[in-house]
């Protein structure tokens, strides 16, 4: 197994470079996903939520209102560490599990995570980061995803700055370009993927480095 973290800011486009990884065979272990599947109808996760935020954070068919429970959390920092507190322990425990499954096989696995510079892994041998300027990041956030201005800058204010970021980075892939740009480096980041040597028999994942706020985007 190869094991490295992939992240970027919000509006960035990591999920496009994560699904240009998984199409040349990449497995990807993506932190988002998995909150949303330990928050399913009938999980303990989700119960704990009802119990901690009240009914209102149900929709009508029983699933979480990821709407209403990050108008609460991201405007009181209690509710957040609160939220945190719940969500983090079964979301690592359910990326280890995946991380594990793959630790015999030969297999490039890519852990997907918003905020891995916010809370490094220990054990990842590289770290893949998705850069493109704040302008670009807010111009993408209203554009496709309904944000206004305001809010857009509020999101990308509560996560690590884009120098943070790059300091972390073993590989950048600028994605400010069109797709055709972003096609070529994801050639070039393939290859050094593929690059890097085989985990040991045996290696153990360690998970996350500290216990602070992992809050995905």
């Amino acid at each position: 197994m190869i094991l490295v973290g992939l992240t970027g800011g919000i509006g960035s486009g990591k999920s496009t470079v994560s699904a240009a990884l998984a199409e040349r065979g990449a497995v990807i272990v993506d932190a988002d996903a998995i909150v949303r599947d330990v928050q399913q109808p009938g999980s303990p996760v989700l119960q704990q939520l009802a119990e901690r935020f009240g009914p209102q954070v149900l929709a009508a068919d029983g699933s979480l209102d990821r709407a209403a429970v990050a108008a609460v959390a991201f405007s009181d920092p209690e509710a957040l560490k609160d939220l945190n507190k719940i969500v983090h322990p079964a979301v690592g425990a359910e990326m280890t599990a995946r991380v594990m499954a793959e630790r015999d096989t030969d297999h490039v696995v890519v852990m997907d995570i918003p905020l891995l510079t916010e809370n490094p892994r220990e054990g990842l041998q590289g770290v893949i980061v998705v850069d493109v300027p704040t302008e670009v990041q807010v111009e993408r956030l209203v554009r496709y995803r309904g944000f206004d201005e305001a809010d857009a800058m509020v999101r990308i204010g509560k996560q690590a700055t884009r120098q943070q970021r790059l300091a972390t980075a073993t590989f950048v892939v600028d994605n400010s370009g069109d797709l055709d740009a972003l096609a070529a480096q994801i050639d070039a980041l393939w290859e050094y993927l593929t690059s890097l040597p085989q985990l040991p028999a045996g290696f153990e994942f360690a998970g996350r480095t500290d216990k602070g706020d992992t809050t995905t985007s």
